[in-house]
């Protein structure tokens, strides 16, 4: 469905909506969207376990090939709003997982630091 677009409610539309030729295809929702949304979620979900590092990725590339295939299709593919969602979920996911490895770094570091430098002998051993 395709609307004018107002800059102030009241005004007159900016750019009138002419009538749709009847060969023109009914505008439907990508399913690389949802594919998005669901990889995306499940990015963030898992990403503090660094396990949600590879469905974020998979997301993030998938929203790529969908802007552009949406782009092409001239407005008859919608669902950019899940693809934006499924984007912000991929980015948490993959925040938490660089914050899971610093984290795990730093406690790593702090552990070697207090553990004694080299071998442990015996006080009766030279």
């Amino acid at each position: 469905m395709m609307v004018g677009m107002t800059t102030v409610p009241g005004q007159v539309p900016a750019a009138q909506q002419g009538h749709r030729h009847p060969l023109d295809p009914e505008p439907v929702r990508s399913t690389k969207a949802r594919a998005v949304f669901a990889l995306g979620l499940i990015g963030a979900l898992t990403g503090f376990f660094v396990g949600g590092v590879v469905p974020a990725t998979i997301a993030l590339t998938l929203a790529r090939q969908a802007r552009r295939e949406a782009y092409v299709s001239g407005g008859f593919l919608t669902g950019a709003g899940w693809m934006r969602r499924g984007e912000q979920l991929a980015w948490t996911g993959l925040l938490l997982a660089a914050v899971a490895v610093v984290a795990a770094v730093v406690i790593g570091v702090v552990r070697l630091a207090g553990a004694p430098f080299g071998h442990d002998f015996a006080p009766n051993i030279d």
